[in-house]
């Protein structure tokens, strides 16, 4: 397995799916990598060469990804908490934050059903 970004991606999957394994690179970003690094999106990670490798790294390097995003995300999430705006508010009570409805859906964020007793009519 090749290592970039502290990330070991797949040797047998092509190039351009490898890259999205690193947190931050989705498949347009993995693309731009590859194309600035001037290395083929067909080719796959175990037929590259170190010196490819070192070149997609230093262009990785340029783009916040991995560790310093995840923790950029939660400190974004934390500062909306604190100022006790709408978003965090929601964040806080673990409810759906952008705008989706909580009546009937939203089990992934509410969790498992609770039953409330005497309910039936």
């Amino acid at each position: 397995m090749a290592r970039i970004a502290g990330v070991d991606i797949p040797r047998d999957k092509r190039v351009v799916v490898s890259l999205t394994y690193i947190y931050g690179i989705g498949t347009p970003l993995s693309k731009q990598i590859l194309k600035d690094a001037a290395v083929n999106q067909d080719a796959r990670v175990k037929n590259l060469s170190e010196d490819e490798l070192n070149r997609i790294r230093t262009e990785i390097a340029k783009y916040t990804t991995e560790g310093d995003l995840r923790r950029e995300v939660t400190l974004n999430i934390k500062r909306l908490m604190e100022i006790g705006s709408y978003r965090g508010i929601r964040h806080r009570k673990g409810l759906p934050v952008r705008g989706q409805n909580t009546r009937n859906n939203a089990r992934t964020r509410k969790g498992k059903p609770k039953a409330i007793t005497g309910k039936k009519k």
